[in-house]
């Protein structure tokens, strides 16, 4: 389905003035004396309990940070207390309105946010779904500590209290009774049971991630709403003004089918306490004045942006009933700018030399637990003695959970020496899910009748025929397979979504997504802004929700754009969550050719690097099908590269061909690609259509036998072909087209040469592209590994060749200069 928005010139071009709306700004004017008829004095004495509990539970850190003791106990906590003392009105009244199936994404000091959200789920849940969500949680391991010590013994809402309380300070303290084993810590808590999802140490870092949880809502038709809660510093990180943008996309209300038209339920809550960090945003290192504003710039509803008083909790409740109408009504996004102030610094350790102690006095003459409690004795809901018990009880909660979270045998940490390889087990969780639901693909056709579908059935599924190569226009080519991998698992897997840059309306980059516009609604494949980090991070929140999602680089230069999205996010959620979280995510990516320095870059290397990602590279047909079927099937994060070099091309080293049917190459095996006895050549990527060049050469001029492997995948790698291979011919080059210097092939030989040092006439040796920008297509031949190259690197660096004369220098004098020159 092309565009079907007409731009009309005379329209566009037409002069006039833009009119914006005017913004709400603090226009809530009741007190409690004016809302008792909406407020039972249960409620209004829950809110100052919220807010009690928080303010406890964050001095308590702030004692332990500043004198390593609170409650006359010791103990020494040396991870992050970024404290939100003074910011608890503003997340009790969001938290008050929100259900269990909302969802909320947390800012970098969220604790209050956490609790909040805890608390009101624990109210509005029954006594049956608390239990059961204790009892399922780790098998029960947390609701074991905490049972049975309750002064009520049969009251669920206050056993259920404790149990989060307990398992979000185990969390903090890094204790295995977290929430996640102690691997997040202070900076990542979440709870999914109540609706609460992760927050980030990366400022702005959820913006993204609940743009995707959003999508997962919208697109699976799931109830609840999403809240994203980020501070007012986060305005100056990229990647939230890209989630704001998309998800405000025009497509969602025009292009969308009937049923699925509206805009993204998602609330961009922006805690405005006028410093990111040190920097006073409004003043000094932003320039929007009324951080509300910024709604204007995203979309003509300018975000139903609104200026609201987070110092005053029903104000709070009063703008977030309003927003989350809105939401429901399907004309989201929502932006709120929730004006609040944080008492203490950016951590206990800050000078704050930043403001002065008459601006904290003045903000502390307002602070919400006095003022709300003044309200609360005038309006006649509670005794000055009632409100007391209510901060005293709050003390005693905090006080006991404390007690039990620091006792070393109550709360052990993971024994690592026991079981030194626990964290190792996190990394991937290696599951093989077909369908994430169970439920009916939506689908436009059947795919026996996608044009596509029957082209490819007409095509050879081999690239030779009588020792001839197939003609481009008639053979099956790499393409092919990655698109009948995709199409199939569109077919069985109902949450499974793709989108990317340019995916829909020319059939994706480089003509591997061309097709499935006719098979697919819009809402499973649409087009993406340019948006790297929002692509990216918004594929981690769908994922982290339960879904499936294929999202494409075009060029895997543009990496560098979502450097926090794929490094810090989609590799680390399902180890910091001890495997609670899951992320069945592929990023396809393209390594360029003919495009020069921006466009051209293999960064498999940097892939490979970080912990957490599983990283593919096919070179064929086969592999590429077979591949993406098992990146398809698990839930690990997959980083798969494709090289534009080969995407024409045909299967060349099956003599079979590449099966119709369904299949898998088993993540982390490499294949011998030539048999061999003289000499192993361990290739990734484009590389091994090079390194079989050598190999010829190396047979007819030389008389040697070379065996070449594909390695097809980087993380993870199975070294005992590689190994058997090498015990036969005692010599190995390696070649990928990633610059030397960092690449991961440096890795492969450094293992290689402990595995396989008996077996070795001479070390390993890499061959790679230069360590230069990549250059124009006119001179790639130098940048990139040539057929020659990998002859002179055996000649000069494992054996010499009978008569043979080096063309590229593979000496250690040139290996010593170009160290010294960087390059």
């Amino acid at each position: 389905m092309p565009k079907n928005l007409f731009v009309e010139p005379e329209e566009v071009r037409k002069s006039g003035w833009l009119k914006l709306k005017d913004i709400p700004m603090n226009r809530y004017d009741k007190r409690i004396e004016d809302e008792k008829q909406n407020f039972k004095k249960d409620d209004l004495l829950r809110i100052y309990r919220d807010m009690a509990i928080i303010r406890e539970f964050e001095t308590m850190l702030y004692m332990l940070r500043t004198a390593n003791e609170y409650a006359g106990i010791r103990y020494n906590y040396t991870g992050p207390a970024h404290l939100s003392i003074g910011q608890e009105a503003a997340a009790v009244g969001q938290a008050y309105t929100l259900e269990k199936d909302d969802y909320i994404f947390g800012s970098h000091r969220s604790h209050g946010e956490v609790i909040a959200k805890g608390l009101s789920a624990i109210q509005k849940m029954n006594d049956g779904e608390l239990l059961a969500a204790m009892e399922n949680f780790f098998d029960g391991a947390i609701l074991k500590v905490v049972e049975g010590k309750q002064e009520n013994k049969g009251d669920v809402k206050e056993l259920a209290i404790d149990f989060f309380i307990y398992g979000l300070m185990a969390e903090i303290f890094g204790r295995e009774n977290g929430f996640a084993k102690g691997l997040g810590n202070s900076m990542h808590v979440f709870f999914t049971p109540f609706g609460i999802y992760p927050n980030n140490a990366i400022v702005g870092g959820s913006g993204p991630i609940a743009l995707g949880a959003a999508l997962y809502k919208k697109i699976n038709k799931k109830k609840g709403i999403v809240v994203c809660n980020l501070g007012d510093g986060a305005l100056g990180c990229g990647p939230v003004w890209e989630s704001m943008n998309m998800a405000a996309m025009d497509q969602f209300k025009l292009l969308w089918e009937e049923s699925y038209r509206g805009g993204l339920p998602i609330i961009f809550n922006f805690f405005n306490n006028h410093y990111g960090m040190g920097g006073q945003t409004c003043g000094e290192t932003m320039g929007y004045g009324i951080l509300a504003r910024v709604g204007a710039g995203i979309n003509p509803e300018q975000m139903h942006a609104e200026r609201i008083d987070g110092y005053n909790p029903l104000a709070v409740i009063d703008a977030f009933k309003r927003k989350k109408k809105i939401l429901e009504e399907k004309n989201g996004p929502v932006l709120v700018d929730t004006v609040t102030y944080r008492l203490t610094g950016h951590s206990p350790s800050d000078a704050e030399t930043y403001r002065t102690k008459e601006e904290l006095q003045a903000w502390k003459e307002y602070d919400p637990l006095e003022t709300y409690k003044k309200d609360l004795i005038s309006a006649g809901i509670a005794s000055e003695e009632e409100v007391a018990a209510i901060r005293q009880g709050a003390g005693m909660l905090i006080e006991r959970i404390y007690r039990l979270a620091v006792d070393e045998n109550a709360s052990p940490r993971i024994d690592l020496e026991k079981e030194p390889n626990f964290i190792g087990k996190l990394m991937f969780s290696n599951q093989r899910v077909e369908k994430m639901e169970e439920r009916q693909c939506e689908v436009l056709i059947p795919k026996e009748e996608n044009p596509r579908v029957k082209q490819i059935k007409s095509k050879i599924r081999v690239g030779m025929v009588d020792g001839k190569p197939v003609p481009k226009v008639k053979v099956y080519q790499l393409r092919d397979a990655i698109f009948e991998a995709i199409i199939d698992k569109f077919y069985s897997d109902p949450t499974l979504i793709a989108y990317g840059e340019d995916n829909r309306d020319w059939g994706g980059a480089f003509g591997v997504y061309r097709g499935l516009t006719e098979s697919l609604p819009y809402h499973r494949f649409f087009n993406a802004p340019i948006s790297e980090a929002a692509i990216v991070g918004s594929a981690v929140g769908y994922a982290m929700c339960g879904g499936r999602v294929i999202v494409e680089l075009m060029y895997c230069d543009f990496m560098g754009r979502a450097g926090d999205e794929l490094f810090n996010q989609l590799a680390k959620w399902q180890a910091m969550s001890a495997g609670v979280l899951k992320m069945p995510v592929v990023l396809r990516v393209s390594v360029g050719a003919k495009y020069g320095a921006q466009h051209s870059q293999d960064w498999s290397s940097l892939c490979a690097h970080i912990p957490g990602l599983k990283v593919v590279f096919p070179a064929t047909p086969y592999d590429a099908k077979g591949l993406m079927n098992s990146a398809l099937m698990g839930t690990d994060p997959v980083i798969f590269f494709e090289s534009q070099k080969i995407y024409d091309i045909g299967e060349m080293f099956r003599p079979e061909g590449v099966p119709e049917g369904y299949y898998e190459v088993p993540i982390g095996e490499p294949d011998i690609k030539r048999k061999g006895r003289d000499v192993t050549i361990l290739t990734v990527g484009a590389a091994l259509y090079t390194a079989m060049e050598a190999a010829k050469t190396l047979e007819t001029r030389y008389g040697l036998s070379a065996e070449v492997i594909d390695a097809r995948s980087l993380v993870p790698f199975n070294y005992e072909k590689v190994i058997e291979s090498v015990k036969k011919t005692g010599k190995i080059v390696l070649v990928s087209e990633a610059c030397t210097r960092g690449s991961f092939l440096n890795d492969f030989a450094r293992n290689i040469a402990e595995l396989a040092f008996d077996y070795l006439d001479a070390p390993p040796v890499v061959v790679g592209a230069k360590n230069w920008i990549t250059p124009a297509f006119e001179l790639e031949k130098y940048f990139f590994p040539q057929p020659g190259w990998i002859v002179d690197a055996i000649h000069e660096k494992i054996m010499p060749l009978p008569g043979h004369v080096p063309a590229a220098n593979f000496t250690k004098n040139e290996q010593i200069r170009l160290a010294k020159l960087g390059i």
